[in-house]
């Protein structure tokens, strides 16, 4: 049965909860690393990876990231939802001043790597609070606040919804999320952004398989992150099972990405504007989109066992496979995990963008109305 667009919306949403939640143990690891510390490879939800020690262990003190705990990735999702209840309608840049940054200043959240409530400004990094300090504090224009901050995955990471708004229309979900990612971000980073939103809407059409989201993805994609999807799916090609994928999906991005082999010791030239670089996360995604053949659990251990920033990829990948194939396609034993584990109501944020969203089409289909009657009337020939 196709699944609907509840179905699609739900998927998506709790495919990228809980990807986010797997790959957040692991996050800034190696394959080789990951395999040596949990003894072969993660296939579920692990514990921190510094067990009890979590507390004061570096580099990610004091986050208590694993146990089913979902990170920034998702925290970031589900204010932009609140974003869109509010609002009602298509977003812009001026949306996340008006209405984003309010979010993360003054409205206190459950934080469950902080084991507490808190503002979600306390958690995100800086490449997250350059918006809050450019919008809140600087009084920049919105649509030019991205400029100037490191590049990397931050706008990218919480772009689900907008791919989801515009659900089977990749190309208006593609420019919304540019317009939004502006405030936040410039090139790779922002196209990025764009980018992944299309992807997920594409991922809603109704005969949508990870060969035509792919597609959709390099169709739109510009610069250095169309050429590194572009060599990751080629990559991609001919593996079924991740661990033979995971040295070759690397090789193919590592040209184009700038952060450089050490994840946690970037080169000098890391996180800088650029036509040809991309980030890593979106072709790895993509990539193991492809090796997974759209199986949750295939694609999303895989973007998991990557290592690197891989809550992010998981967020990616899981966002895409659960708007493929709807809520089923995520593990129900994983889902309520996460969600008894970060306290957190994954459906509640599903429901409301799904009533969003109707409301938004229906307000487009009449717009579009409007203007077949206006070019209709202009080109009828009449004198």
């Amino acid at each position: 049965m196709t699944p609907t667009l509840d179905d699609r919306i739900t998927g998506s949403l709790l495919g990228a909860a809980v990807g986010d939640a797997l790959g957040g143990p692991v996050e800034g690891y190696t394959p080789e690393q990951i395999l040596e510390r949990h003894g072969g490879r993660v296939t579920g939800i692990v514990g921190p990876w510094n067990g009890g020690e979590w507390r004061t262990a570096r580099p990610i003190a004091p986050y208590h990231k694993g146990d089913g705990h979902v990170t920034d990735d998702t925290l970031m999702t589900h204010a932009l939802i609140r974003v869109y209840e509010k609002v009602r309608g298509h977003l812009d840049a001026y949306a996340v001043a008006d209405h984003l940054v309010p979010e993360l200043m003054g409205n206190p959240v459950w934080i469950p790597e902080l084991e507490a409530e808190a503002l979600p400004l306390q958690r995100i990094f800086l490449a997250e609070k350059w918006i809050v300090t450019r919008l809140h504090y600087g009084h920049a224009d919105p649509r030019e606040a991205g400029s100037g901050n490191i590049v990397n995955c931050g706008a990218a990471m919480y772009m689900a919804p907008v791919g989801l708004v515009n659900a089977a229309h990749p190309e208006a979900a593609y420019a919304e999320a540019l317009d939004i990612a502006g405030a936040h971000q410039s090139s790779y980073g922002r196209e990025a952004a764009g980018v992944f939103a299309a992807a997920v809407a594409a991922a809603c059409a109704p005969d949508a398989t990870p060969s035509t989201v792919v597609g959709t993805a390099l169709a739109l994609a510009k610069d250095g992150t169309r050429s590194a999807i572009e060599a990751v799916a080629e990559a991609a090609c001919g593996y079924t099972d991740f661990e033979p994928a995971l040295t070759p999906l690397r090789k193919a991005v590592a040209p184009f990405d700038s952060v450089g082999p050490d994840y946690r010791s970037p080169s000098l030239g890391a996180r800088r504007p650029s036509r040809l670089h991309a980030i890593e996360e979106l072709p790895i995604a993509l990539g193991m989109l492809l090796v997974g053949e759209g199986d949750y659990r295939r694609t999303v251990l895989g973007a998991v066992n990557y290592g690197r920033d891989c809550d992010s990829i998981a967020t990616m990948a899981g966002a895409i496979v659960g708007a493929l194939h709807g809520e089923p396609a995520v593990p129900s034993d994983w889902s309520k995990r996460v969600a008894e584990a970060s306290r957190l109501d994954l459906h509640a944020p599903a429901r409301a963008l799904s009533e969003v969203t109707r409301e938004v089409f229906a307000r487009d289909a009449e717009r579009r109305r409007s203007h077949e009657s206006a070019f209709a009337a202009l080109t009828s020939g009449a004198r």
